[in-house]
């Protein structure tokens, strides 16, 4: 174990948690080890439980550091156009899920049961929604609600989606947000006054 480098507490968990990132992304959920934690930390097992008390702790506290990553690259402007909002926010989630695919899967499949891991992906996809209602035009309360319906079901059905491609990458990235972008414009267009993509598809 290399000698351990004294940290503030907040410098500490942060140092556990890149750690664990690189671990997670690196190997099945089930093949990592507390201890491998502590041991590419330079840390004992018990400065390790101090700041996580289990595996599941210490996950659940990294996945929600990534949901926080990809809510800050999808920061949604009603200046642009939908597609483009869609596109850029859809490429960086499609980017980490490939990039960290045991993570991922680690997330939404190992820990499918886990209430908590579950809360912070729920969270995630009920600020992207919120986002998406920002930039979408709408016409009164009534739309809204109608809208909001259709992207909660959107989101989940693009996280099944991603989940399913990490599996079996049958198509490219770029098609797989293509297929994520044309069905959300297909589903909230009967709802809208204003067609929000004009030129879609291309």
């Amino acid at each position: 174990m290399p000698p351990r480098r004294r940290l503030r507490p907040a410098e500490r968990r942060a140092q556990l948690l890149a750690v664990a990132a690189r671990l997670f992304a690196a190997h099945p959920y089930d093949e990592v080890l507390m201890e491998d934690v502590a041991e590419h930390a330079g840390v004992s097992r018990a400065l390790l439980y101090r700041h996580f008390p289990g595996k599941r702790d210490l996950f659940a506290a990294l996945y929600r550091q990534v949901a926080e990553q990809l809510l800050a690259a999808t920061r949604l402007d009603p200046a642009g156009t939908l597609v483009e909002q869609l596109t850029e926010g859809l490429d960086a989630h499609i980017e980490y899920f490939a990039e960290h695919r045991n993570t991922v899967l680690a997330a939404n499949r190992v820990l499918a049961g886990d209430r908590l891991v579950q809360t912070i992906i729920t969270d995630e996809l009920d600020a992207l929604r919120e986002r998406l209602l920002g930039v979408i035009p709408l016409a009164d309360d009534g739309t809204r609600k109608a809208v909001s319906a259709v992207l909660k079901s959107w989101l989940v059905f693009v996280q099944v989606l991603c989940v399913d491609w990490l599996t079996e990458e049958t198509c490219t990235r770029a098609e797989l947000r293509d297929v994520c972008i044309g069905a959300v414009l297909g589903a909230i267009r009967p709802l809208l006054d204003e067609d929000p993509a004009p030129d879609w598809p291309r």
